[in-house]
């Protein structure tokens, strides 16, 4: 099957402007943009066939164009990655077997992370949205309250059915625990991977879709494939003692450099 990777960047964020073109410093103290950094890992996943940076900023296309990847211009107009790859794969003239949606504020995911989610979409021939999840531990359960109290999104969580078909995702902490959980204890709460991989007759027909009220109110873009009666897979996926984290805020950029630094990633 072909894979095509689409990395959609916009630069008028709501929360962080201008945040595809934030410098984040690595191990050895060089900095480089966060969309370079989401390109150097779309470009270490085995098995692809292709990787493009969309957007529709000629500031990301010069900075994109400065490193070496491949850009496709799209239009203003789309309010979500998920059509931005769409527009972007049939910009492509389409042909793709399966698109993956890297995300452009997740510089730290594991090439295995979209390799297990290719697989995974590969091995449910009638499942067409597959997107990861990983679990939490409890340091990373804590990050995720703490944020909420301080009223910062500092990720994104799933709940799933025993054949990992997703029943909801919520930028809230869900499901709800009152248990209390070591650093480096398992809990019941999935951190949300913010890749997708779609096939192409999803793809195209979403951007068709009207924005439902749970789309709405969350935010989250692959609620709109839910609210439409299309069954999206739950991957789980796992961190192999890898530090992730997407970068939501500015607050996160010290701690995403900090991971960096500890994993030695230049």
């Amino acid at each position: 099957m072909s894979v095509l990777i689409v990395i959609p960047a916009r630069y008028a964020s709501t929360r962080y402007p201008g945040k595809p073109l934030v410098a984040l410093k690595g191990a050895s103290g060089a900095s480089r943009s966060l969309i370079e950094r989401s390109w150097r890992a779309a470009s270490e996943v085995r098995g692809v066939d292709r990787v493009v940076v969309a957007t529709d900023d000629d500031r990301i296309k010069d900075a994109a164009g400065g490193f070496g990847a491949e850009v496709v211009m799209t239009s203003s107009d789309c309010v979500n990655g998920t059509e931005r790859c769409a527009e972007a794969h049939a910009a492509l003239g389409g042909g793709f077997d399966i698109v993956v949606n890297l995300q452009g504020d997740a510089p730290l995911t594991p090439h295995w992370f979209v390799e297990d989610l290719v697989t995974g979409l590969q091995s449910n021939p009638q499942a067409e949205i597959a997107t990861p999840v990983l679990r939490c531990d409890g340091a990373a359960l804590n990050s995720l309250l703490a944020d909420r109290k301080a009223d910062r999104v500092g990720g994104t969580t799933a709940v799933f059915a025993a054949d990992h078909q997703a029943l909801y995702f919520s930028k809230e902490v869900i499901p709800f625990t009152s248990k209390v959980y070591g650093d480096d204890a398992p809990t019941p709460v999935f951190h949300h991977v913010g890749v997708y991989a779609y096939r192409p007759d999803a793809l195209s027909a979403y951007p068709s879709w009207t924005i439902g009220p749970l789309e709405q109110l969350e935010g989250l873009e692959q609620l709109r494939f839910m609210e439409n009666g299309r069954s999206v897979l739950c991957v789980e996926v796992e961190a192999k003692g890898r530090s992730f984290w997407e970068l939501n805020n500015p607050e996160d950029v010290p701690k995403i450099e900090a991971m960096m630094a500890q994993m030695g990633l230049e």
